[in-house]
């Protein structure tokens, strides 16, 4: 047999019998003191509490919320749309620039007389006594820059655009999610674990270049966003999937350890970001982030010590 519910005083007029509880703590509230809650009620105390612990402008993840989440990246666009500017002006494909900021793994001893030459077997030693030689250091040589800066460099416009147009329909809808400082975050770390895995599955004496790292790892933050929020997570998964089938049977030649390291490095730095605990969350936060690069960067040296 089922028994009737218990009426309690209200715990701030105790005259007053109620039915009611607090949502948070528990207390019985009368119809004065219950305060519409976005799941039952709570009582003034908790209410005022709550305001305290969130301040207005931050975001479900941390942070500020940014005030126009299309900035960074516009500005993203904009560094991506001046390098391709610049290699364009200078020689497109035989620009020195390209060989400057795209990933090298190991040096190569250019021609100076035909920039589309080199001579594969000259170490940097031999490329040096060539009268034709000239020695465009790599990563193992200390070209440390282009871990990042291929991420911003391309050549065809057919290239910049695909890549440009998937940043710009991802970037302001994650920033306004995770706010500014985090979605840069999870795009460089994505852009380096790119380069990363590049370094370790690719062929040493290749090549690569281009902001589709970034944008996997985009996809990557999307992708843990949206099951998070208990979002559409099968339409993340066919737009993934679209890109994986492309980046395998797609023109020209597709660097997919580029694909995947950068896929990898958004589905991590997205669960750092997105599952810290709210005790502490920016610390947490930072600390997970700092710790992703730092192991990406352990992974970096380890490989340059093997190629050297």
């Amino acid at each position: 047999m089922t028994q009737p519910p218990v009426a309690y005083p209200c715990y701030r007029h105790p005259a007053t019998a109620t039915y009611i509880r607090c949502q948070r703590c528990g207390r019985p509230i009368c119809g004065e003191c219950m305060i519409s809650a976005a799941v039952g009620f709570q009582c003034p105390e908790c209410v005022s509490q709550g305001a305290k612990q969130t301040r207005q402008n931050e975001g479900p993840y941390g942070g500020e919320r940014s005030s126009n989440p299309s900035l960074t990246t516009i500005v993203l666009i904009a560094i991506n749309a001046f390098v391709w500017a610049a290699i364009s002006a200078t020689g497109g494909a035989l620009s020195r620039l390209v060989d400057t900021l795209a990933l090298l793994p190991v040096g190569r001893c250019m021609s100076v007389s035909d920039a589309r030459s080199y001579y594969p077997e000259a170490g940097a030693q031999a490329c040096r006594l060539m009268a034709d030689g000239s020695w465009q250091p790599g990563v193992a040589e200390g070209a440390y820059w282009q871990l990042i800066t291929s991420a911003f460099t391309h050549i065809e416009i057919f290239h910049i655009g695909m890549n440009m147009l998937a940043l710009w329909f991802l970037g302001p809808s994650l920033e306004r999610a995770l706010g500014r400082v985090r979605f840069l975050a999870i795009y460089l770390i994505s852009a380096l674990a790119a380069s990363v895995v590049v370094l370790w599955l690719s062929d040493p004496s290749s090549s690569a270049l281009g902001a589709s790292g970034g944008v996997f790892g985009l996809i990557g933050a999307l992708l843990v966003l949206a099951y998070k929020v208990h979002g559409d997570v099968r339409s993340v998964l066919i737009w993934l999937g679209i890109n994986v089938v492309y980046t395998f049977i797609g023109p020209g030649s597709i660097s997919w350890q580029g694909h995947l390291g950068g896929l990898l490095g958004g589905l991590a730095a997205a669960i750092i970001v997105v599952y810290a605990p709210r005790a502490g969350r920016s610390r947490v936060q930072l600390l997970g982030l700092v710790g992703l690069t730092a192991l990406l960067l352990a992974l970096t040296v380890v490989r340059i010590l093997q190629l050297g």
